[in-house]
């Protein structure tokens, strides 16, 4: 369990990231993506894709856990 409490940290501060660029946005002419606002639709089906990977090996985990215990 201490395992993914790690790799969770990780995941969470690899998105923090995204939060917090290093400069400012310039304003770009041709951005396409942000122009339209598709970006943020793009990164909400990443961050989906992720969190359900991430909740299926928690669960995997969980699992393989109580087969270990048995024996």
């Amino acid at each position: 369990m201490d395992k993914l409490i790690r790799i969770g940290s990780v995941i969470a501060l690899c998105m923090l990231t995204v939060l917090a660029p290093a400069q400012e946005k310039v304003p770009a002419s041709g951005d396409f993506m942000e122009s339209d606002g598709k970006i943020y639709v793009v990164l909400a089906v990443v961050v989906t894709i992720v969190l359900g990977i991430f909740l299926y090996l928690l669960n995997l985990d969980r699992k393989m856990t109580k087969m270990e215990k048995r024996g």
